[in-house]
């Protein structure tokens, strides 16, 4: 069938995206589901910072590349094998495809499959194929299994969660990455307490999801760490106790004073090795911190060990929020029906497709939190 999509043919071209105009949207073709597969007409997607660190090179893909792995939709059709979705079905998408035999899935860890990670890698569905392709017959690599920047789109069962129907689609978008990620740093990977001190570096959608979570899992003190004046203001808003700058000099020594110590959980969603610093000097003795962003690959970051070893540190990993999506999405869709999850005051500009370079620019300059796109 003939679909309009979003697609990358170069990374790092330079911004001002909407004058270069990097992602074009063509109509291409994309083939029917295959045994275990799922044809989802998209309904609405959300632009994340890890779509941006495709378009700037920061995350290299292999190119054309179909852009977007943030989304919610409707079943179209189902391929072979599959007996638990039928058409109509609303669903999330996620973008780590779950095999369910390998050994981090059979452990419960299905964010780290090893399968879904080679073909999300490779820019192939799981079992190695290719779905979208050119006129000319040349093939679209998949963005992490989804590329939902389209109007629809063939998926594999795993990449899958079946939702209530009752939630709007352009929020339930939402829940297949930033909640996903950011409440699940907060409280599968930090363990969150109730009664805890949290900090969250990096207010965009993860970040501010994260600190979300914080507030629904009863954090006494929440405070809210970025540069954009208008990105403290929400967090405030959504919850935050306290808000400082992060270019502030004496940012360390005052969260420190605030929190007398500092927080027993700080999570860093900046995509920003000084950011996962400051994270690690405003947590306290014993803390733990959380990086839940992905910075480019050459990013390293010096640590004190002894400090770690001395001060009982933890410092953390949170990929896809440690979560297991079959489990916590439908959890959260439930607190957020329970007004204790927020989530749609993170969405700051709905656009079409067309103006993808659009969202883009906004993404890269910080302006937006959350962009969907409506189809």
């Amino acid at each position: 069938m003939k679909i309009r999509a979003a697609i990358l043919d170069q990374m790092e071209v330079p911004r001002p995206y909407t004058r270069t105009r990097p992602v074009s949207v063509e109509t291409v073709e994309l083939d029917g589901p295959g045994a275990g597969e799922v044809l989802v007409k998209i309904a609405a997607a959300g632009l994340c910072h890890s779509d941006l660190s495709i378009v700037n090179g920061d995350r290299p893909r292999p190119m054309p590349m179909a852009l977007g792995h943030e989304a919610a939709g409707i079943v179209e059709e189902v391929g072979a094998g599959i007996d638990d979705l039928q058409r109509g079905d609303h669903v999330a998408l996620i973008f780590v495809p779950s095999c369910g035999h390998c050994l981090p899935c059979m452990e419960g860890r299905p964010a780290l499959c090893e399968p879904g990670a080679a073909a999300n890698g490779a820019g192939t569905l799981v079992g190695g194929h290719r779905r979208l392709h050119r006129a000319d017959h040349s093939l679209i690599n998949h963005q992490v299994g989804v590329s939902c920047f389209a109007e629809y789109a063939v998926v594999r069962r795993g990449t899958l969660i079946k939702i209530d129907p009752e939630l709007p689609l352009e929020i339930a978008a939402l829940f297949g990455c930033a909640v996903l990620t950011g409440v699940g740093a907060a409280i599968n990977s930090a363990q969150l307490k109730l009664g805890s001190t949290l900090a969250v570096v990096g207010l965009g959608g993860v970040g501010l999801s994260a600190l979300l979570g914080g507030v629904a899992a009863g954090a006494r003190q929440v405070i809210a760490i970025d540069t954009l004046p208008g990105k403290l203001e929400l967090a405030q808003q959504l919850g935050a106790t306290q808000v400082f700058r992060a270019d502030d000099p004496d940012l360390v020594a005052q969260v420190k004073a605030a929190t007398h110590g500092g927080v027993e959980v700080a999570i860093e969603a900046a995509s920003s090795v000084q950011a996962f610093d400051m994270a690690y000097k405003i947590t306290r003795r014993g803390g733990t911190t959380v990086t839940c962003s992905l910075p480019p690959p050459s990013h390293t970051f010096n640590l004190p060990v002894v400090n770690l070893v001395a001060e009982e540190r933890t410092l953390k990993g949170c990929y896809l929020g440690s979560s297991v999506p079959v489990r916590d999405i439908p959890h959260y869709i439930a607190l957020h029906r329970a007004g204790r999850l927020p989530v749609e005051k993170l969405v700051t500009h709905r656009i079409g497709l067309d103006e993808i370079n659009l969202g883009f620019e906004r993404l890269a300059d910080g302006s937006a939190v959350r962009q969907v796109i409506l189809f």
